[in-house]
């Protein structure tokens, strides 16, 4: 627990913090590992709704927040070969950054990118491959460790991070962890087979890390906190500690988010519907919520 407390208490300390009041619209999402469109490509199978849902949130004017693992990066070795899989996504994600709405943390399968001289080198262009030349991707670019939101008018803090800050082995040796996956667990996961390692895969690592989150915001004050990493979404009630999972965009046929609008805060889940002529659509349900942010304001 005191690795986890130290960890998670440099996070906050260190923590980007944006001002909003109840006018303000965010979107959270984290771990798409977005991959290389390959059979390995876990967000391949939900692209088009990801793609669907960012769109719509972009129109909306929310503020997007990915709480890290956005890129897979353990099982590819670039940043190219996602980019070129995933393109339209990330020209989308361009213009949240262009109108600075647009907020990134890192997360274990993207730990490189705490590493600011990496981001600048392989995110800030890309090669057009019609023109031959550079084209301006994510100019000054900055990714974080954690976020903090902070509520103009009631000071209420709300705590947003990946939470691998509670698993050491993904934390202290992900280097270890990415070699792991890139040699044996990529093959392996190609065929069905999990990795174990993974708390999103194994239910009793799961539960270990929610434990440790949980006693670290009750020991801050029942900090509200959002984060990723377990692919688990969770919606406390008002009476219950405060620790809230946005899920992941690799469920099977669906992705799950947190909206916060109008001083509230909602569970979402998007995912493919059949309408009764037989044609597809992709359609958004409230899982839990709306709940007012001031019933969890301590």
């Amino acid at each position: 627990m005191f690795s986890t407390k130290k960890r998670l208490d440099r996070a906050y300390q260190n923590a980007k913090t944006i001002d909003f009041d109840n006018s303000s619209k965010f979107i959270l999402l984290s771990d798409c590992h977005r991959g290389d469109n390959s059979f390995a490509d876990d967000f391949a199978n939900n692209r088009n709704i990801y793609f669907h849902a960012l769109k719509y949130y972009y129109n909306e004017g929310f503020t997007y927040c990915e709480l890290g693992d956005g890129d897979e990066l353990w099982e590819n070795m670039s940043f190219k070969t996602i980019f070129n899989a995933h393109k339209n996504i990330y020209l989308l994600m361009k213009k949240f950054h262009k109108e600075n709405r647009l907020n990134l943390i890192w997360g274990n399968h993207d730990m490189v990118y705490r590493d600011a001289s990496y981001v600048k080198k392989h995110l800030s262009t890309y090669l057009d491959a019609k023109t031959g030349k550079n084209k301006e991707l994510f100019k000054n670019l900055n990714y974080h460790e954690a976020i903090v939101l902070k509520h103009k008018d009631t000071k209420q803090e709300l705590f947003l991070t990946h939470g691998h800050q509670a698993d050491w082995w993904n934390y202290i040796f992900w280097k270890w962890s990415r070699f792991m996956v890139r040699i044996l667990w990529k093959p392996l996961n190609i065929m069905g087979i999990a990795d174990p390692t993974s708390p999103a895969k194994n239910h009793k690592e799961l539960i270990k890390v929610e434990q440790r989150i949980k006693k670290w915001i009750v020991k801050n004050n029942n900090l509200f906190t959002i984060t990723g990493h377990t692919h688990r979404p969770r919606f406390p009630s008002p009476k219950e500690i405060p620790f809230f999972n946005d899920g992941s965009c690799v469920h099977p046929r669906s992705i799950t988010g947190m909206e916060i609008e109008n001083g509230t805060i909602t569970l979402i889940k998007w995912y493919i519907d059949t309408k009764e002529n037989g044609t597809l659509q992709i359609v958004k349900n409230r899982l839990e919520g709306p709940n007012k942010l001031s019933y969890y304001d301590v």
